[in-house]
């Protein structure tokens, strides 16, 4: 299958903490794609450089044949985006605001209104559409910057913890969203910290810890026939403490 994202040799580095140490990856065309890995992985870096939202200090990002930093407009028309901490214009009601993104992403005026009353009934924010988004809560916001992703019908879906905030129900309607977008050619990127969502949602994925890859493939090929948990803490090495840590807070348990 062609790739709908190649990294390759991306690297950035903040004063001494090489947060992304010449990183090669590879996601194949029409998958859901999990990228996992510890806190301070490098994950959310990762994305940022590959979505032109963070210039690497080395390394290319190419989206579907286009350079992210030397051909960005075109690289960046063919993306849905969901960052980490995403700002949003806030003063606007969740209408308004995917009305906004649709004129940016120049999708045609006839097509804005009835795809985000789509996408506001599918997640769940149909009954909010005339409500600011800075009285939504964080839920509420992260599915109103997914719906800001999926307007213009990209080909790539890059999403940083689309799930974090978001109640089961939600969650539900999310995974029916993403699944069918990858059974019908999209290709979705998306970081988790939560190895049962991967394990149960995604294709592929990579394991990232101190800015490298440590396992890449499809799920099966990752897990090696061990659960996606403990294949990943065995690869990031986790090792779990003696029974004489934090004693003390045991001991103080018991006590009246």
């Amino acid at each position: 299958m062609p790739s709908a994202l190649s990294l390759i040799g991306l690297r950035k580095t903040f004063g001494s903490k090489r947060a992304v140490d010449d990183l090669n990856l590879e996601v194949r065309a029409g998958c859901l794609f999990g990228l996992v890995g510890p806190n301070g992985a490098g994950k959310t870096t990762t994305l940022s450089m590959a979505t032109g939202l963070l210039r690497p200090d080395a390394g290319t990002a190419i989206v579907l044949g286009h350079d992210v930093w030397s051909d960005p407009a075109r690289a960046k028309a063919l993306m849905g985006v969901l960052p980490d901490g995403l700002r949003l214009f806030d003063r606007l009601s969740g209408g308004e605001l995917l009305h906004y993104v649709g004129l940016l992403r120049r999708v045609p005026p006839a097509d804005i209104a009835s795809r985000s009353a789509e996408l506001l009934e599918a997640l769940g924010l149909a009954e909010d559409a005339d409500t600011l988004v800075v009285e939504y809560s964080a839920g509420m916001t992260k599915k109103i910057g997914l719906a800001c992703a999926l307007i213009h019908a990209p080909r790539l879906l890059v999403l940083d913890e689309p799930f974090e905030a978001v109640d089961p129900v939600s969650g539900e309607a999310i995974r029916s969203i993403l699944r069918g977008y990858a059974d019908s050619g999209g290709t979705v990127v998306m970081s988790s910290h939560v190895m049962e969502l991967v394990e149960s949602l995604c294709d592929d994925l990579a394991v990232v810890a101190q800015g490298r890859v440590l396992a890449t493939g499809t799920l099966d090929e990752v897990r090696a026939g061990s659960s996606l948990q403990s294949r990943f803490l065995e690869l990031v090495g986790f090792h779990a403490s003696g029974q004489e840590a934090l004693a003390w807070l045991r001991s103080s348990s018991g006590s009246s």
